[in-house]
């Protein structure tokens, strides 16, 4: 399945070709660039990077040694007033106990065009904002002044890091055109990167080897009688620095579609992660360099692996709660209902706890690693053979990369003969083999206690239904009344608890009206809201006047009435992304319908049925006629959660092919 064209680094610098930089500058901006009215590439733009120049430097600082700085400029066009957004610009920054970062903002300006001359107005400090987003980051924010249709404005940053080992990411598209971005990395040769790109168009690349040199300074005092004497002395180190340019010109907006996963996961960038050390007369220290190394390091970790082992502070619930209980399952459903319902999830992520396994079950809340790695432990005092399982979440993006902060979250997994049970007891929707979407990611990585580990797909294979039965006549005038039960197991059945949690019935029957052409709802009733590994049962009346159409005597009606899809999700000509449909699925409709007294049928939708190839899914409409009542049968089946953009054209077909059968109207006429 084709995913994102990757190309490493070494391949890219064999074929690029020498590329020289634009001579860009802040406070040069053009009458030209002020009175263009549109983007000349994509009339559709609301806003484009002009330019975006960046430098990642690690350079030695006298009293932290070696660090990053890194400084960003950036010119922005403004074409219309939904582009205002990107008039407001932050920076995220660490903020912990050991990383703190700085961030920097100025030569922050907007420009417009006032009766034919250029006007600035330069950003006041009432305009720059920094906030804490979480106990881990914060960010610094900027608004732009008197921004309009037409303005540029430009900007400047600085991150100061003191830490040699991390390099942002450097995105060369965004969700407006970006007309020229160039990205340069200056490290010393004792820190070797490896670089990796993303996405589906690709920068151009050079390299340089610049020769630089650090002045030490030492101090010695010495003692001489009563008199002391300080003296100072320089000591010149000289070395290499790697200088590597990416430079992007002229590339296209990134738009969202239909079924998308994470638009970033394929959006033109490059990333980097710390390989190696070499420091002058000192042993090479590698860092993780494919997978299974990475994960044994984490695995290590004082936050992961040893509080698997930590189980004193929940033996006594544990033996009371699996008195008597032997099967595998069992075991499983006690164990995953006592952490949902005994420890809440504090909304953060990451595979490292953060109080730590027997604090977040004093406390009641931890984060997912608290949560999760807890799950684990109790499972494996259980019996089970259980692991936990790294990944990343969808907001996080695909994990492509070997290393270390590609992942952000942990669950448990049970082996059994027939597979493993993939469990996550963090949202309280979830059960085994059920996970909350925000984990179903294609794959993640499961680690046992020998250091070993495996890649494990995290997508679902079973079949989610979605199964509605419905019964309703018609009168002459074309008032429609009806029943409906409507049964969802697994996925679907997730999605609806996650819609009706929390949610008043008059409201959530109020917006199920609304949606629903305006019908009226009575005798609501639904089964099964709490016990999750039911599926969901929802029955209800229902009448409407605007379901058909009543057209010089003839009555027109779309047979599936509002559970009809009459718009393709998949408009694009050529699809870039896989689609991604999270679960496979099975809608699937009984529908009887009585037709009044004194009509007839004149029109009927003929049966069809399509099938996609290599199993992928399958259409099925069906109707039959007897008498004043028609019977529909309706099968819509995807059998793959995600579809490689090679199956797009096929999947276009199908659904415009189903869109065209479920809008085809009954006509009735009177007799």
């Amino acid at each position: 399945m084709k995913l994102i064209k990757l190309f490493s680094l070494s391949v890219i610098l064999l074929i690029a070709p020498k590329v020289i930089s634009q001579d860009f500058k802040l406070g040069k901006v053009s009458v030209a660039e002020l009175e263009q009215k549109m983007h000349p590439k994509d009339s559709s733009a609301v806003a484009a990077i002009l330019y975006k120049r960046g430098e990642a430097r690690i350079e030695y600082d006298q009293n932290d040694g070696f660090i990053t700085v890194t400084d960003v400029e950036t010119r922005i066009k403004i074409y219309k007033k939904e582009g205002y957004d990107w008039a407001n610009q932050k920076v995220w920054y660490y903020n912990t106990s050991t990383l703190k970062e700085r961030v920097f903002f100025n030569d922050a300006v907007t420009y417009n065009l006032v009766n034919g001359k250029v006007e600035k107005t330069k950003l006041k400090s009432d305009g720059v904002f920094d906030e804490v987003l979480n106990k881990y980051r914060g960010q610094k924010k900027i608004t732009m002044p008197n921004v309009k249709e037409g303005s540029v404005i430009e900007f400047r940053y600085t991150i100061k890091c003191p830490s040699y080992s991390m390099i942002r990411d450097w995105d060369f598209q965004t969700s407006i055109p970006v007309n020229y971005s160039e990205f340069s990395t200056y490290i010393p040769e004792y820190y070797v990167f490896n670089s990796r790109q993303k996405g589906y168009i690709f920068p151009k690349i050079t390299t340089l080897k610049n020769p630089k040199s650090v002045i030490f300074t030492s101090k010695d005092r010495s003692d001489h009688g009563n008199v002391s004497k300080t003296t100072f002395s320089n000591d010149k180190l000289e070395y290499l620095e790697n200088q590597t340019t990416y430079i992007a010109i002229d590339f296209p907006a990134m738009k969202e579609e239909a079924y998308i996963n994470n638009i970033d996961n394929y959006t033109s960038s490059v990333q980097h992660e710390l390989s190696l050390i070499k420091y002058p007369n000192s042993p090479m220290k590698q860092y993780s360099a494919d997978w299974s190394s990475v994960v044994k390091t984490i695995y290590d970790y004082d936050d992961f692996g040893p509080e698997l082992n930590k189980t004193g502070y929940f033996e006594d619930d544990l033996k009371a709660l699996l008195a008597g209980v032997n099967t595998t399952e069992e075991k499983i459903q006690l164990i995953l209902n006592h952490v949902k319902t005994n420890v809440k999830w504090n909304g953060y992520t990451g595979y490292g706890c953060d109080s730590g396994v027997k604090k977040a079950y004093k406390e009641k809340t931890g984060n997912i690693a608290d949560i999760n790695l807890m799950l684990t432990a109790m499972l494996r005092y259980s019996g089970l053979t259980a692991n936990p399982v790294l990944l990343s979440t969808r907001s996080n993006g695909i994990a492509l990369f070997p290393n270390r902060t590609a992942f952000n979250y942990v669950i448990a997994a049970v082996e059994t003969p027939n597979g493993n049970i993939l469990i996550d007891a963090t949202d309280k929707l979830s059960t085994p083999n059920v996970l909350p979407l925000r984990v179903l990611n294609w794959s993640g990585r499961l680690i046992r206690k020998d250091g070993t580990s495996d890649e494990i797909d995290l997508m679902p294979s079973k079949i989610s239904n979605d199964i509605i039965f419905m019964n309703y006549s018609i009168d002459p005038e074309g008032k429609v009344t009806g029943k409906t039960r409507r049964q969802c197991t697994d996925y679907n059945a997730m999605l609806v608890r996650d819609v009706i949690d929390g949610v008043k019935e008059e409201e959530y029957l109020e917006k199920l009206e609304n949606n629903n052409n305006k019908i009226e709802i009575s005798e609501y009733s639904r089964l099964n809201e709490k016990e999750l590994l039911k599926p969901t049962i929802e029955t209800y009346s229902f009448t409407g006047n605007s379901l058909t159409e009543v057209i010089g005597g003839k009555i027109y009606v779309n047979p599936m009435l509002f559970f009809t899809n009459d718009k393709n999700p998949f408009k694009q000509e050529v699809r870039e992304y896989p689609v991604d449909f999270s679960f496979p699925f099975a809608d699937k409709y009984n529908i009887s319908i009585q037709i009044p007294d004194g009509f007839a049928v004149e029109t009927l939708p003929a049966p069809v049925a399509y099938t996609m190839e290599n199993n992928l899914g399958s259409f099925k409409f069906n109707i039959v006629a007897t008498g004043n009542l028609l019977q529909l049968s309706v099968v819509h089946q995807i059998n793959e959660a995600i579809v490689s953009t090679e199956k797009y054209d096929m999947l276009k077909e199908y659904y415009k092919g189903m869109v065209a059968k479920e809008t085809e109207k009954i006509v009735l006429k009177r007799i």
